[in-house]
């Protein structure tokens, strides 16, 4: 059996639960819009085409803020072209992944989709082939009152509001050789900048997310971030990051362990975006929007999931990188999660990438069903749970050794302090793939009184750790967890092997 002492102290605090930190991503890219959150004439879909079954599968996983409509789509994309009458709206060649995009779907239908979905609107600019003039057009048109050429032309196309759209990222992944209208730092930072000052000179209340890396990997990480801040520092509120994970060569001990990059590519981009606030002598901290993040196995580059590589002919809403997610997906979707949070004092915007059927949390067939991925579950409990204040952990556990990480521990951890509703919220992964753990919990200054929900997801009776949720059947999801108990102010139980769990306690400051 294996052992970890975990300790958390009401005085010892992060910060504010950011609950932006729960976002998803809604991207023109396989059948994310189209037989996902759009489909016309399917059973369950509303007067304006929206499957209500995904629609009710979303707001119980709870993002609260969707970023649209790219994505390496953005980049190619004119806005003008999902507005005004359906019907008139052109057919356009999508480069980005070799597709046919209709634009039946655009920026009304998204509007009107996230009200009904519950969620913040962070809407994606195009500084690939477009630049100034469009970024603020787009702008005046969405969130401008009336009176003027586009805010008009928005009221003749159905929506006499404004949307006001308060936060907008200045491209995507600009810094990467496959985006279409890829730069040099120095060319994107000056862009950035002036998009965004002309962009708030249309609406001074906008917040404006540079692109930052496409991961840590890149070669120019970290000189990109420094550059791009360097010329935009004063015009942005958040810099960028993405980063994606998968299981290589059977090396699930590295695979679980891979939120310790995460943590490492989040300190590095702070400390970069520090270095630029100390040498402009400024005020103000740009923080970070996690806005790509999720576990994806990336196939050789001649299969039909990759841009520019696709073989086949232009198709509408092909099926791309529809990623089947197992147990062991679900746990380290789990500690992403934790590390997000537990970075949440500079980490104050993210996003899974994507929110249907597209690397998913949630997938849909045409005309057909809907129904939860394994890591549907960590993302919806901490969507849920995770508010008020995030809780310093300290953290003594048995270790793991990594082939890319060295030891890592074996029970990873956030926690959360909502004093409004008298709860402690934690959040459990056991990354050993053989042993259970038991877990001791010191609660400090924080009056347990009982243990409100206590549940597990782990490998499901008769399964493995490749287990998945289909169409057909969905064994994988959370299980009530026995033998959680308070003793003395300690909280004890048992993670069972290659496990994510949630335990809600009854607290009272003391």
């Amino acid at each position: 059996m294996s052992h970890a002492r975990i300790t958390l102290d009401r005085d010892f605090t992060i910060g504010e639960v950011p609950r932006r930190i729960f976002g998803s991503f809604v991207e023109h890219m396989g059948r994310c819009v189209y037989t996902g959150i759009y489909e016309p004439g399917h059973p369950s879909a509303d007067e304006e085409g929206f499957r209500t079954d995904v629609l009710e599968l979303v707001k119980e996983m709870g993002p609260t803020v969707i970023r649209y409509p790219g994505g390496n789509f953005v980049s190619g994309y004119n806005w003008e072209d999902g507005v005004g009458p359906v019907e008139q709206r052109p057919r356009r060649l999508d480069g980005a992944w070799h597709t046919v995009e209709s634009n039946a779907f655009g920026l009304h239908e998204f509007v009107r989709w996230s009200k009904k979905a519950g969620t913040e609107i962070m809407e994606a600019i195009n500084l690939g082939t477009r630049g100034v003039d469009a970024a603020r057009e787009l702008v005046e048109y969405a969130n401008h009152p009336g009176g003027t050429y586009l805010s008009d032309l928005r009221k003749q196309h159905g929506t006499a509001e404004p949307f006001d759209i308060r936060l907008w990222c200045l491209g995507n992944e600009l810094d990467g050789p496959w985006q279409i209208g890829h730069k040099t730092a120095d060319e994107y930072g000056r862009l950035a900048q002036e998009a965004g000052k002309a962009m708030r000179f249309v609406d001074p209340d906008l917040e404006l997310v540079a692109v930052g890396s496409s991961s840590s990997a890149m070669p120019t990480f970290g000189s990109w971030e420094h550059t791009v801040l360097s010329h935009a520092y004063d015009e942005v509120d958040y810099i960028s990051m993405h980063a994606y994970y998968q299981e290589e060569d059977g090396d699930a001990q590295s695979f679980l362990a891979t939120s310790l990059d995460t943590d490492y590519f989040i300190e590095s981009v702070v400390a970069t975006a520090d270095a630029v606030r100390a040498k402009r002598k400024a005020k103000k901290f740009i923080n970070i929007s996690f806005d790509e993040w999720n576990v994806w196995y990336q196939r050789g580059l001649d299969t039909d999931d990759q841009p520019h590589k696709v073989s086949k002919g232009w198709r509408e809403y092909p099926r791309l990188i529809e990623d089947e997610y197992n147990v062991t997906d679900a746990v380290v979707v789990g500690t992403l999660l934790n590390s997000l949070l537990r970075h949440g004092d500079r980490v104050t915007i993210a996003n899974q990438a994507q929110l249907v059927n597209v690397i998913a949390p949630i997938r849909s067939e045409e005309n057909g069903p809907a129904w939860r991925q394994t890591s549907f579950w960590p993302f919806a409990r901490m969507s849920e749970l995770a508010r008020g204040q995030i809780l310093r952990v300290a953290v003594d556990s048995d270790k793991v050794a990594t082939k890319k990480f060295g030891d890592a521990d074996l029970v990873d951890v956030s926690a959360t302090w909502d004093e409004e509703h008298g709860r402690v919220a934690l959040f459990l992964a056991n990354r050993g793939l053989d042993d259970a753990a038991d877990v001791e919990v010191v609660l400090r200054g924080l009056g347990a009184s009982g243990v409100r929900r206590a549940e597990v997801l782990d490998i499901p009776k008769g399964g493995d750790r490749f287990t998945t949720n289909t169409e057909q059947s969905q064994p994988v999801g959370l299980r009530p967890l026995d033998g959680v108990g308070i003793d003395e102010g300690v909280l004890k139980l048992t993670l069972p092997a290659l496990s994510w769990a949630v335990v809600e306690l009854d607290v009272s400051t003391v």
